[in-house]
């Protein structure tokens, strides 16, 4: 090994406190102990003093590394963890890392380095930080099998360095993709200018060729123009002076027409003043009528408050007889009740009298003295104790005759209330049943009232009838209407467009013979469902002008081009490639109604089916965007169709798909002329009804009113019924409840009488035992009868007895008679009538003064509503009056406008034909005005004795920002200021000059073909570059040049193939040299871990021509199984796995030692036993630091590293070492003496 990890010294690292060494390491030690010892903190100091990131150390800040900081108690500011190595030449070199605050040194032999000379250092060392090929994390060997192909490659990349080229490789790729690029592009472009050599020789012959005719061309057009000036001047001269005389003859009869005007207007001025006379009582009169149309609802809703007020009055005054009738009858039967009160309580008087007066008698009669009371009582307890069964027995039935007395007394009591709420609940059957009364009487007046309400409201229906529900009905209507023309709007200034477009046809069919018309005014749809879809497929065609030939449709262009029009499209009939029409597609079955565009529309003339077949192109219509997507790409394998669905949307054979639209729609509507002006004439007729509803609801508040008191009077009769409804409800429930009371009335009779029966059955019962116990007490008290001179002692007895019970028994019937009256009155006095009267007496005073005040104004609204019928019937008559005099002011006026308008006539006859003189001579003007403008525009130089071409200004720009009478001032003043300019006619031939006004046209026509001829061969010519020569001498440089920039384009891609290849090959080596001997090592290494040959474990990369681009894969067959993915293998497999593939690529560049953190998680005893045996054997080449809790694993190490917590406030890890190589291999050795462990440095205290 070239080097030996001989310890680890630590001081207030983590949990470690203080300066401890932990060593020494043998080549194969385990760390062990308890979880949260602090062994994990252990690994954070070996990774930490190797030059691990503090991500790495499970900490955020290196301040946080120091022991104590954790509960904010660090012990120092700094803290050291240093690796003494052990050279193979026996010398030793330390590697310490230390935090001081928030940063990190570094030394190495107790020198300062920077980072990057410690991490030198320990490369030469074979420990690499970036590949962290030291160490194993807990938990990381699964992951480590788990990796996908790519993480595998970045793995073998990190580990073979071939990584760092990573970034110059990609570099180096772009630049050589990039040269390359450059180097087809200049190839290409050296192609181009080739031919744009080759094309430039032959511009410039048809240059020269093209520069004669264009000279010939100016030459006529020159001559045309003079010609076309010379005849126009000639006749605005003429119309000039025809102008002179026509405008003497028009100032004559304008004179007359003065003296005419003159009258009339005095005529109109009277009249006007016996119009606005008329007006104002108009006026007056329309015042009035809505004064009374006001007033008369506020005096019908007077009349019937005074009939509402005469109603309730009597109803009043008849609740109020009621009351009082009631009041009386109550008072009747209080005094009633206090006469029986009265009586009742002198009987009880006189009753208490008289049985005082007996007692008083009968205590004469028998007076016993003390001594014969004490005998009495003697025998009295002898005879009970003779007879104390008799007794028992008596005493028993008593009990029993007393519960059934109670009984009775209590079934008495409830006889007695039920009878109290039986009258009770009568009397308020009695109140209700008069209330009923009332109410039908109220109601019956009521209705009266409300029959005579719907009878003026009926009649007042007659005239305003239903126009409000008509007029919200035709405004909605409207609404649509306008809704409908707003959307159609721009359909209008379409059809504005259309028949300015319409004008230009016709111009084109005036000037050329063989112009048609547009496709749309051809052509219709055979139904109205197939206007969206043939709009769709035309598309701009619908717009397009057939003609007949090319040479037509270039003539139109120019013309456009002259006039300054906007573009057109044009079909000529025998340029257009029109395919034939293939009739096999009407044949299509399925799907249904699948129809040609060529057949569902209808054209004529039939001259113009060629354009119709360009136009439709073997378009088909079908019913569903389904339908047509079926035929346009399913349809038929080999050949696709266009197709379009009724709804617009549009399969091309191209691909191509769009959607119908709203824009679509409306355009489709063109097809329907008749649409704007059916809505037009509908909203005119709802206009014209919508005025009428309006004057039939000049009545509506007269009835809104009337219609307010109907349902006052509905919503009160409505209550009254329910009032009605509920009293009559509650009768009958008070009627049910006295049913009820008297049934329960009657069921009181037969109890009382069962328990009187059982009472009367045990007094028999009570005598005979009486009798038994009578023998027994006449026997006693024989001789004390014979002393008090009584038969017997009962007799004396019964007498006192009798009289008591009798006297409790009337005393008890006085109280009942007491106690119903009392009830009786205190439910009498609750009924408080007389309140009732005084209340009806106040409604009775309070309706006869509001019917007063009512009778008061009906009759003050009576007296203002006849005398505004006065008041109209005055204006009525001076209204006729004053329509008299109108009309014969009108007759008048009349006689003066029929001879002002026989002036008139012979004024517009003579201004119609002066303006007619003034239109030719403005429209000459124009015309010499447009001829002068497309000299300019075209550049045709016309020979000027005066001026120049500047002084022709185009009108547009003139009168481009003005309107109106600006814009025709300036036109006018553009006019004069051309009149300025003199033609020079020299070059004009004399023979165009002499020409009867008849052969003008003519010779115009032929001057036009002539030039239209030359034109059109100029036209054919292609316009040819007029700088061809230039452009010759421009493409034999940019060859030259082009030729350069491919030389060097193409030395560049070769430098950087170069480049890129000695790049990728490097990578290639370091990579391959890496993978290589893992794929070598990795199968023995996992046969030596399975203990069994049969084991297999091989890598593959997935691209052996560059394996660091793609992934590499790793697999292995487990002892004794079949192949299978690693993803299916059990947790130890995948362990063992793992660790064959981290000890393989360990390996390659290894590190002087090797630390595994508690690899053995996954595994049982058996393949433990197989990892602690490979790693024993390892030993002579590899230095093993594992941890483990496993005494399978640590029991085949050289030396224990035991590490335990001491629990504190801060956890502190104190460290014990022992040295297996002492003992037997035997791991029960270690159980059995435990007195081997020692402290590993004298610095600790333990």
């Amino acid at each position: 090994m070239p080097a030996f990890l001989s310890y680890i010294e630590v001081e207030d690292f983590k949990s470690y406190k203080g300066k401890l060494r932990i060593g020494p390491l043998k080549p194969f030690t385990a760390v062990v102990g308890p979880n949260g010892s602090g062994k994990s903190n252990f690994m954070d100091a070996i990774s930490f003093v190797m030059g691990e990131k503090t991500s790495s150390l499970r900490v955020k800040r290196f301040s946080e590394l120091i022991h104590g900081a954790s509960i904010g108690q660090p012990v120092k500011r700094s803290a050291s963890v240093t690796a003494v190595f052990k050279m193979e030449d026996g010398t030793e070199k330390s590697f310490m890392r230390s935090v001081q605050g928030s940063a990190s040194e570094h030394r190495i032999d107790n020198m300062v380095v920077t980072s990057q000379v410690y991490l030198n250092e320990l490369e030469h060392l074979g420990i690499n930080v970036k590949a962290k090929n030291f160490l194993v994390f807990q938990g990381a060997v699964e992951s480590i099998a788990m990796k996908n192909p790519k993480e595998r490659t970045a793995l073998f990349e990190e580990i073979s360095n071939s990584g760092a080229l990573k970034t110059e490789y990609e570099r180096l790729r772009s630049e050589m993709f990039r040269a390359e690029e450059e180097t087809q592009f200049s190839y290409q472009k050296k192609k181009g200018v080739a031919a744009e050599r080759k094309e430039a020789k032959l511009e410039k012959e048809e240059a020269e060729k093209y520069h004669r005719l264009k000279e010939e061309c100016a030459e006529k057009q020159v001559e045309l123009q003079l010609f076309r000036l010379f005849h126009n001047e000639k006749e605005i001269e003429n119309l000039e002076n025809t102008l002179k005389k026509k405008q003497h003859e028009v100032d004559k009869i304008l004179k007359k027409k003065e003296k005419v005007d003159e009258k009339l207007r005095e005529q109109k001025k009277e009249a006007g003043k016996l119009n606005r006379e008329y007006q104002k009582i108009e006026q007056d009169i329309r015042e009035m009528e809505a004064e009374i149309s006001k007033k008369r609802p506020t005096f019908i809703k007077a009349k019937e408050r005074v009939t509402h007020m005469q109603k309730k009055v009597e109803s009043a005054r008849k609740s109020l007889a009621t009351a009082r009738t009631a009041d009386e009858a109550h008072k009747k039967d209080i005094k009633e009740l206090h006469d029986q009160l009265s009586q009742v309580e002198q009987a009880k008087s006189a009753y208490e009298a008289n049985v005082a007066g007996q007692s008083q008698s009968q205590g004469r009669d028998v007076q016993l003295e003390d001594e014969q009371v004490r005998e009495y009582n003697n025998l009295k307890e002898a005879a009970g104790k003779q007879s104390a069964r008799y007794l028992q027995m008596l005493d028993s039935i008593n009990r029993q005759q007393k519960s059934d007395q109670d009984r009775l007394d209590n079934e008495g009591r409830k006889k007695t209330d039920v009878e109290n709420k039986h009258k009770q609940k009568g009397h308020m059957r009695d109140e209700a049943q008069k209330r009923v009364e009332k109410l039908e009487e109220h109601i019956r007046t009521s209705e009266a009232a409300l029959e005579d309400q719907k009878k003026l409201r009926a009649d007042l229906q007659s005239d305003v009838g239903t126009s409000k529900d008509k007029i919200q009905q035709i405004q909605r209507e409207l609404e649509n209407i306008s809704e409908q023309l707003g959307d159609a709007k721009v359909d209008k200034h379409e059809v504005s467009r259309n028949k300015k477009k319409t004008e230009i046809v016709e111009n084109f069919k005036r000037l050329y013979p063989g112009v048609y018309d547009r496709m749309i005014n051809m052509c219709q749809p055979i139904h109205k469902r197939f206007n969206v879809a043939i709009t769709k497929v035309l598309g701009k065609y619908m717009e397009a002008i057939v003609v007949d030939t090319e040479k037509t449709a270039r003539q139109c262009i120019q013309y456009l081009k002259e006039q300054y029009l906007e573009p057109e499209t044009f079909l000529p009939l025998d340029y257009i490639q029109a395919k034939p029409l293939k009739g096999r597609l009407r044949n299509i079955q399925e799907p249904k109604n699948v129809k040609l565009l060529y057949d569902v529309l209808a054209f004529s003339p039939k001259d113009i089916d060629r354009a119709v077949l360009f136009a439709t192109n073997n378009a088909l219509v079908c019913e569903t965007p389904e339908d047509a997507n079926k035929v346009a790409y399913e349809m038929d394998k080999k050949t696709r169709y266009d197709c379009v669905a009724l709804d617009g949307t549009y399969y091309q054979k191209a691909g191509i798909i769009s959607g119908g639209s709203l824009d679509l729609a409306k355009k489709a509507k063109r097809w329907d002329e008749k649409q704007m002006s059916q809505l037009k004439s509908r909203k005119e007729k709802l206009t014209e009804e919508l005025r009428e509803a309006l004057k039939k609801s000049r009545k509506e508040s007269e009835l809104n009113t009337v219609d307010s008191q109907i349902r006052g009077l509905e919503t009160r009769l409505k209550y009254n019924k329910n009032d009605l409804v509920t009293t009559k409800k509650q009768i009958a429930d008070l009627e049910v409840e006295l049913q009820a009371l008297q049934n329960e009335l009657n069921l009181f009779g037969p109890t009382i009488s069962d328990i009187e029966k059982t009472m009367a059955t045990r007094d028999q019962e009570i005598q005979a035992i009486k009798e038994k116990m009578n023998s027994v007490e006449d026997d006693v008290f024989a001789n004390f009868c014979e002393q008090i001179g009584v038969a017997n002692i009962r007799q004396y007895e019964e007498r006192e007895l009798r009289s008591q019970q009798e006297r409790a028994k009337k005393r008890m019937e006085f109280d009942n008679q007491t106690n119903r009256i009392l009830n009786q009155l205190d439910f009498e006095k609750q009924k408080d009538t007389e309140s009732n009267v005084l209340r009806w007496e106040r409604m009775v005073q309070d309706a006869e003064d509001k019917l007063d005040a009512a009778r008061q104004t009906e009759s003050h609204q009576l007296t203002e509503k006849e005398n505004d019928e006065v008041q109209m019937k005055k204006l009525t008559s001076t209204r006729i009056n004053k329509k008299l005099e109108m009309d014969q002011e009108e007759e008048e006026i009349g006689k003066a406008r029929r001879e002002a308008g026989a002036i008139a006539k012979e004024v517009q006859a003579a201004q119609k034909q002066l303006n007619s003189i003034e239109s030719k001579i403005e429209q000459r003007k124009a015309d010499r005005h447009a001829i002068l403008m497309q000299c300019k525009m075209e550049d045709i130089a016309i020979p000027m004795l005066r001026g120049n071409m500047e002084d022709i200004t185009q009108e547009s720009t003139v009168a481009g920002s003005e309107t109106g009478t600006d814009s025709t001032l300036n036109t006018q003043q553009q006019y004069e200021r051309e009149s300025l300019i003199t033609i020079d006619y020299g070059l004009l031939p004399d023979s165009l000059k002499d020409i009867d006004d008849d052969d003008i046209k003519k010779t115009n026509d032929k001057l036009n073909r002539v030039i239209n001829e030359l034109q059109g061969t100029i036209q054919r010519i292609q316009a040819p570059n007029m700088k061809a020569l230039q452009k010759l001498y421009a493409a034999k440089e940019k060859l030259q040049e082009t030729n350069e920039e491919f030389e060097q384009s193409r030395k560049k891609a070769k430098k950087a193939k170069t480049q890129f290849e000695k790049v990728k090959k490097e990578r290639h080596d370091r990579f391959m040299a890496c993978f290589e001997h893992v794929a070598n090592e990795i199968d023995p290494i996992y046969k030596s871990l399975a203990k069994n040959q049969s084991a297999q474990a091989f890598l593959g990369p997935e691209n052996p021509e560059e394996p660091y681009l793609d992934g590499i894969n790793y697999n292995c067959v487990a002892p004794g199984k079949r192949f299978q993915p690693m993803s299916n293998l059990s947790g130890g497999e995948k362990t063992v796995a793992a660790l064959a593939l981290l000890f393989a690529v360990h390996s390659f560049q290894p590190a002087p030692f090797f630390v595994l953190d508690e690899i053995d998680a996954a595994l049982d005893n058996t393949n433990i036993g197989k990892v602690a045996s490979y790693i024993r054997d390892k030993t002579s080449s590899l230095q093993t630091i594992v941890i483990s809790l496993k005494e399978e694993f640590y029991s085949h190490a050289d030396a224990l590293v035991g590490i335990c917590p001491d629990v504190g406030e801060c956890l502190e890890s104190k460290v014990l070492t022992l040295d297996l190589t002492e003992y037997p291999t035997n791991s029960q050795a270690v159980e059995r003496e435990p007195a081997g462990i020692f402290p590993p440095a004298p610095i600790m205290n333990l």
